[in-house]
């Protein structure tokens, strides 16, 4: 059935500014990813969704950008067992957004490796609270791009089309879980906390904050790019 009124009106919105919507998200990703990268560097612990990933850097000494890759096809792989016939093909671009995410990944360390580790217990926190502040700057450009998801919300999408709970409980379920899988496997082959610390807990109370504030001072001019 043909889009009508409203609809066809958003749609055509969309298909006019996919340049826009593109060069958005993937500069989203790529200051997200920075963000990380950041947070890496600081060795104070990583945010939730890339605890996982820095876990099996950590322990197994696979480089994380490609650890990052492998989590999000894992993630696709689950959400296709949890959905069945309602996964639908499109999805799988979740797969080619992971290479991306994971190479931005690789290239934002290699950056960050440049730089002296910092021993400086201040100069660390700070890297921490510029973490945060990329990170939600990222999300400020690359969820309003509204193109494919991250692996890691289309997980909780399908774990929120199946439970019928909603997506925001969902999403702190799935932060907590993956934090709490990252700390046991690093407590129990490292004998410390490894990729979860205060920057994590900080990820995680902070990021909505900052990304609140972006949205409430410059959503309107983000927005502008849209139309």
């Amino acid at each position: 059935m043909p889009l009508q009124g409203k609809d066809a009106d958003a749609n055509d919105g969309k298909n006019k500014n996919l340049k826009t919507r593109l060069v958005m998200y993937f500069l989203g990703l790529l200051i997200m990813t920075l963000g990380i990268a950041v947070s890496v560097k600081s060795n104070l612990g990583v945010s939730p969704v890339s605890s996982i990933p820095y876990t099996i850097t950590c322990v197994w000494g696979m480089e994380m950008g490609l650890a990052t890759i492998l989590f999000h096809a894992f993630l696709v792989l689950l959400q296709i067992l949890l959905l069945r016939r309602r996964f639908q093909i499109k999805n799988l671009l979740q797969i080619a957004v992971g290479v991306v995410f994971g190479l931005f990944t690789t290239f934002c360390n290699t950056l960050m490796g440049f730089l002296p580790t910092p021993e400086n217990i201040l100069i660390r926190l700070a890297m921490i609270l510029v973490s945060v502040v990329l990170i939600a700057a990222g999300l400020f450009l690359y969820v309003p791009a509204d193109l494919v998801p991250l692996a890691a919300e289309g997980v909780t999408l399908a774990l929120a089309e199946t439970s019928g709970k909603p997506f925001p409980r969902l999403k702190v379920c799935f932060d907590v879980t993956v934090v709490v899988i990252s700390l046991i496997v690093c407590l129990a082959v490292l004998k410390s906390p490894g990729s979860v610390g205060i920057g994590t807990v900080a990820a995680a109370m902070l990021v909505g904050t900052v990304l609140g504030f972006l949205n409430r001072r410059f959503g309107r001019y983000r927005d502008r790019w849209l139309r």
